[in-house]
Parts: structure tokens; sequence; C-alpha cells
């Protein structure tokens, strides 16, 4: 936990930069060292971002580029599930998450629900508000 006791609030909006430019260090990387580093975040998913965290997805896919293999590849669902077991708290956007057509058991175990019926804790309760 950060010395004032407060977490911080991370939200990601877009889901998907690029597979060969991202390959080491993606967006839910550096929520993680965040995580790490400051002493506790809370993660909030948006719009196309809100896939990251769906249960039963694919792994991450190999890509052919000039005759070479790469099957490094960010894998975002393992990513949130490392991020959970290190104590991050990741929420999903309710309304984005609707936009799938998406039954109860879609969000990956530990994942919660944000909007009207689950609010997620005022921005003002948080030591700092990014985007990323």
């Amino acid at each position: 936990m950060s010395e004032d006791g407060r977490r911080r609030l991370l939200i990601i909006e877009r889901a998907y930069r690029g597979a060969l430019e991202t390959q080491f260090a993606d967006v839910l990387y550096l929520a993680r060292e965040l995580n790490r580093q400051q002493g506790g975040t809370d993660i909030l998913l948006r719009g196309l971002a809100v896939t990251y965290a769906a249960a039963g997805a694919r792994p991450a896919p190999t890509v052919v580029a000039g005759g070479r293999t790469v099957d490094t590849l960010p894998d975002p669902r393992r990513s949130v599930r490392t991020l959970i077991e290190e104590g991050a708290v990741i929420w999903a956007e309710e309304d984005d998450i609707a936009l799938f057509g998406t039954g109860p058991d879609w969000l990956l175990p530990g994942v919660r629900r944000g909007g009207p019926s689950n609010p997620l804790p005022a921005w003002s309760t948080y030591r700092g508000v990014y985007f990323l």
C-alpha cells in the first residue's frame, strides 16, 4: 500500500495496440509494475479493453513475419489473472461488457463488474487516477 494507505486507479480503454511492438511491455505489464512498485492499484477496463478479462478466450496467437514465427505476444487474460494474484482489483465496465452479449460467467474469476448496480469507489478516494 502507498504511504498514505490509498490505492491508485488505472483506467484502460484501448485493448489492442499492436502485437510486435508490445510483445515485451504492453499496458498490462505497466499496470503490473505500477501495482508492485506503488503499493496497490485498482484497474478499470472500459471499451474494448473489457475483453482483456474475458473468460474462455483463445490464447494469444502466433504471428509469422518475414518467414519468422513470433510466439511471444502478450496474453492479456494471463496478465489479468496475475494482477489479481498480486493484489490488484480489476473492474470491467458493465455497459461495455453488455456490448458483447455476455452472460454472468463471461468474466474471469475475480474480475468485478462496475456500473450502476455495483459502483466503483469515488475517484476522490484514490491517491491518483491515471489513463493508460
